[in-house]
């Protein structure tokens, strides 16, 4: 396994991860929660907001984690 293919792998966890904490209300007291999905937010935006503006309105669905998810395994594929 390379270093790379490694660091794609981890970044579609932490992608998944943000998809299924997306789910739970925003903590608004602060605490360990906030914290996750402020960093989860912060690692994940950068890729998502430019594939979420090429993508055409969907009725409020958002669909780039799914589309940067397949993108990763697509690149993971390609490395090995």
């Amino acid at each position: 396994m390379s270093l790379l293919g490694d660091l794609l792998r981890l970044y579609s966890y932490v992608l998944l991860l943000r998809v299924i904490i997306s789910w739970f209300p925003p903590s608004s007291s602060g605490g360990v929660l906030a914290t996750i999905q402020l960093w989860l937010y912060k690692l994940t935006e950068p890729v998502l907001a430019p594939v979420r503006r090429a993508l055409p309105p969907m009725g409020g669905l958002d669909l780039s984690p799914m589309l940067v998810l397949i993108l990763l395994q697509v690149l993971g594929s390609a490395l090995s």
